[in-house]
């Protein structure tokens, strides 16, 4: 599978989801991390290199995208 072919992607929920249906996917695809919203999994899908998914990773941590 290359960097941009999601379609065999194996796809993660993260284990601290509510299941109130505001939840995003991962998926490794090659070296770069493949993320989508869980309630719409047919729709579009951002892909990250490792560095730039830290930085977002680091950002949601400290809160920089508000609520």
């Amino acid at each position: 599978m290359s960097d941009g072919d999601l379609t065999t992607a194996t796809w993660f929920k993260s284990s601290y989801s509510n299941g109130q249906g505001e939840c995003v996917e991962i998926a490794f695809v090659g070296e770069a991390v493949a993320m989508r919203d869980s309630k719409n999994p047919a729709g579009p899908a951002l892909v990250f290199a490792p560095g730039e998914f830290g930085a977002f990773v680091r950002g949601v941590m400290d809160g920089e995208f508000g609520e």
